[in-house]
């Protein structure tokens, strides 16, 4: 654009934009750009739980004990599979959108529906780790205990997750 000539924006525009960013000298594209680097790499830490947890969940049919599983374990842990694989495709999906979007200036939007992403993410991963808790308590233990550390995990998880925050933000 030849000088004086902004695309209908203001210097006004961009005081707005970098000052929206908290702190840092950004513009609304590199703040995008910043975000969606933050995300994957959130992405990847919790990729690294649910690859594990849905490895063990794999291999347990192999083993010999399976066979000693009641109609309720097999069903949970039929669940759980069922859990696992979903999870991992829900994790995998803002890379999925992001090669469906590439440079068509989207980048913005996509950050907004990755976060939302990886927070339904973030609720599927907790299910599966409590499912898992559950199916290996009542297998090792028995149903009363399975149900017990399954509450137990369920209450643990949700008062990390979302009061930790808080109380980070609050000091």
């Amino acid at each position: 654009m030849p000088d004086g000539q902004t695309g209908g924006r203001t210097p006004h525009d961009d005081a707005q934009e970098q000052s929206s960013s908290v702190g840092r000298d950004e513009t609304r594209v590199e703040r995008a750009d910043r975000n969606w680097d933050e995300l994957l790499q959130e992405m990847r830490i919790v990729q690294t739980g649910v690859q594990i947890l849905t490895g063990f969940l794999l291999t347990l049919p192999f083993q010999a004990r399976f066979d000693t599983l009641d109609e309720y374990q097999r069903t949970l842990f039929l669940g759980l599979v069922v859990a696992a694989v979903t999870t991992t495709g829900v994790l995998v999906l803002p890379v999925r959108a992001h090669r469906s979007l590439f440079r068509q200036g989207q980048k913005e939007r996509l950050v907004e529906a990755g976060d939302r992403i990886a927070r339904a993410c973030l609720v599927l991963v907790g299910l599966l780790m409590t499912g898992a808790a559950a199916l290996v308590f009542d297998v090792v233990l028995g149903r009363v205990e399975g149900l017990m550390a399954a509450g137990a995990v369920l209450v643990g998880l949700s008062t990390l997750w979302l009061g930790v925050p808080r109380w980070i933000a609050r000091r």
